[in-house]
Order: C-alpha cells, then structure tokens, then sequence
C-alpha cells in the first residue's frame, strides 16, 4: 500500500507578469504545510514534483518546514506530466472563437474565473482550434493519467506529489470517476498548498481526503486560505 500527498503548490502570483512564481505568502503555505507534516512525523520516502517554478518552491518551502534532525525531504523526481495545463492559451482560443466574452481590464478575479470556466467546459468538449492550444483536453487527460499509473506502481510507503490544481482534479476524475464539467469544478475549488491524500496498490487508486488545510485552519492564519 502506497500513501500519495498529492499537493497544490501555494498561492501563486495571480495578476503579475509571472504567474509562474510563489507569492510572498505562498512560499509561507508551503513552510507551513512543511511543519505540519514534521509534527505530524510524516515522512516521505519519493517525491515527484512538475517542473514549473511554483512546483519547485513549493517543494522547496515544503522541505524547509519538516526538516528536522536526522530528516529531510528526498531528493525530488521532476516530471512535467504534473504540469498545470496552459489555461492563458485554453482562454484565448476560447475568445478567439466567442469573442463576445471577453472581459475589460482590470476585472475581478472572479470574472476571469467565470470565464476560465466556461473555456475549459469548452476546451472539455473539444470546441477549440487545436493549433491554439498546447494540448488537446484528451492528451492532458491521458498525461495525467500515465503519471497516476506510475504513482499506483511505486515501490513506495509515501509519496509527497507537488502539482498544480488542473492536473490533481484530472488525477481524481481516474479515482472518483466523474466526468469532465466536475473536473472544471474541482479544479476551481482546490486551495493553494492544500493536500488530498490517496492511498494505492496493484488494485486502485481509493481516495481518503480531499483538499485538506490543517495547517492553515488556525485562527491567526485563516487570512492564508487561498485559491489562486
């Protein structure tokens, strides 16, 4: 029986040129989560991460908190089939074929998540141009799915997974088996350095928690709780 962490790196850098990098109180998210996992005196034994920057501060902050004496995370194995899926170019192909969707500068993060939505949903029912995407919804599903197949196979009592929202709530459509419109919604609800704990042998995969924040659902850090 495989134990599988499968982590959502922390808050990222929503609005800035570079989405692609932990905010000041993401990097914090991942210590935190870090420090549970020492008190809690879990320990790893193989770590996978994608090879975005997020991924690898996150697992870098991740290893900072639970270091201890005589303990630190093992050496990572990067795999870009953890990546997030490219959800700037999912968007633009979606306004390139409905236009009238667009949304003005400056909106809320709300507005553009309603609009990311109804691009997945879009992109889910395979209604983009191809050659404006990286990849087809069905090639992100099965990259996913190949990864969660190596994860399943691991020689391995624990395994801490750093990836992004849009693939763990890929690697959970495999578990749960739902379809594709609760992927979207999954994938909006995830938080930042969240985990969802999965346990694995030769027979499945079998979910046993979802989204969990424990490190950041204390009164003094709930203002950490975050989704994007």
């Amino acid at each position: 029986m495989t134990d599988i962490y499968l982590v959502r790196h922390g808050q990222a850098s929503f609005g800035k040129a570079n989405y692609d990098k932990l905010s000041e109180l993401g990097g914090q998210q991942a210590i935190w989560l870090g420090d549970y996992f020492k008190h809690r005196n879990i320990q790893f034994d193989a770590v996978f991460s994608g090879d975005m920057v997020r991924h690898h501060e996150t697992k870098d902050g991740i290893a900072e908190g639970i270091s201890t004496n005589g303990y630190s995370l093992p050496d990572v194995t990067v795999n870009s089939a953890l990546n997030e899926f490219n959800f700037q170019a999912v968007a633009k192909a979606y306004l390139s074929r409905y236009p009238d969707a667009k949304v003005p500068e400056g909106v809320s993060p709300a507005e553009y998540y309603r609009l990311l939505k109804k691009a997945m949903l879009a992109w889910s029912q395979d209604e983009l141009a191809h050659d404006l995407l990286d990849e087809t919804w069905s090639e992100f599903e099965e990259r996913v799915y190949s990864m969660l197949t190596h994860l399943q196979n691991l020689d391995a009592k624990r395994v801490l997974v750093v990836s992004s929202g849009g693939a763990i709530a890929m690697m959970l459509k495999h578990i749960l088996g739902y379809d594709a419109a609760t992927v979207i919604n999954m994938n909006l609800q995830i938080r930042n350095a969240s985990f969802s704990q999965c346990f694995a042998n030769s027979r499945g995969v079998h979910l046993n928690n979802f989204n969990s924040v424990p490190h950041l659902d204390v009164i003094d850090r709930l203002h950490a709780i975050t989704y994007s």
